[in-house]
């Protein structure tokens, strides 16, 4: 448990040093001293000497069931370790350089990443209003390998996927991998995520034209090299696609279609949470941890 305040991996190391410490702070993260049984909810829970046991099923459990962490072979220790560079980090951090950091192997820095990964869907309780950003981006592809002369000028071209993104300025963003940019693809998401009050910015792509219809549509014109309009511009959702981009090419320089949103969410989780301290988005991880990935469900 956390007695003081941690701001580095020398803090957390001293905070956790044991399996003990770590399997209490995550007692108080999960349950906050009122066992609650992941088989039956309301039965009764009784204290056995390795956990717990549900009355009514009879199961025995511990605070590891049904989380990232269940049946597991690596130390809570270096989970929690494994998670504060991943939250903390702004770019993320390789698998490659995880294993070397843990002392494992890369196939078990790449599943202990992506089951932390799975813990970072965005769930945005309110709809973004105000004044909000929408925009979509290509990323990856197998366009960037070609010679310069026979690249395409469409930034879409060759094996790209399309990932659109929505933020409310001064507040969240939201960024989901769509099949392509066309509007069947964009104003469905954009509908369901941003109120109907928002005063909604744009580029001019042609994806948006039928936004105006729902909602007060203005457009900066990128085409005619106009980045800013008063307050009508994308600079801030153009901000994120930095840092994604960044993350992606510079970190873990290929993903995968199928891996996509893992690492979109990576990223939108940390800039969701650019407001508080490593330590508090290190407990609001934990908070989600009830999201068991096995690695049979992650290859298939």
């Amino acid at each position: 448990m956390f007695n003081k305040e941690v701001k580095s991996v020398l803090d957390l190391i001293q905070a956790f040093p044991t399996e003990q410490s770590c399997i209490e702070h995550l007692e108080k993260i999960r349950w906050n001293g009122n066992v609650v049984s992941p088989f039956d909810a309301t039965s009764k829970v009784y204290k056995t000497k390795v956990g717990y046991q549900c009355k009514n099923t009879g199961k025995n459990f511990n605070v590891k069931t049904n989380t990232i962490f269940d049946n597991t072979k690596l130390p809570l220790v270096k989970w929690f370790l494994a998670i504060w560079i991943a939250t903390s980090h702004k770019k993320g951090i390789s698998s490659l350089q995880l294993g070397r950091d843990l002392d494992i192997t890369q196939k078990s820095a790449w599943f202990m990443l992506q089951r932390i990964r799975a813990c970072f869907d965005i769930d945005i309780d309110t709809k973004l209003d105000g004044e909000v950003e929408v925009d979509e981006t290509a990323i990856g592809g197998l366009e960037t390998n070609k010679h310069a002369d026979k690249k395409s000028d469409n930034p879409y071209a060759g094996d790209k996927a399309t990932v659109m993104g929505m933020v409310q300025r001064e507040g969240k963003v939201v960024a989901m991998h769509v099949a392509d940019r066309k509007a069947g693809s964009l104003v469905p998401q954009i509908i369901e995520i941003v109120s109907t009050t928002a005063k909604l910015y744009t580029d001019e792509w042609v994806g948006y034209n039928s936004l105006r219809r729902v909602y007060d549509h203005s457009v900066v014109k990128h085409n005619a090299h106009q980045y800013v309009n008063g307050r009508v511009h994308t600079n801030t959702i153009e901000g994120f696609w930095s840092l994604l981009k960044r993350g992606i090419f510079g970190i873990y320089h290929f993903t995968s279609k199928k891996h996509l949103q893992k690492y979109v969410d990576e990223f939108a989780f940390r800039y969701n949470s650019r407001e508080i301290t490593s330590k508090q988005r290190f407990d609001l991880m934990l908070g989600q941890m009830e999201n068991r990935l096995t690695y049979k469900m992650l290859i298939g």
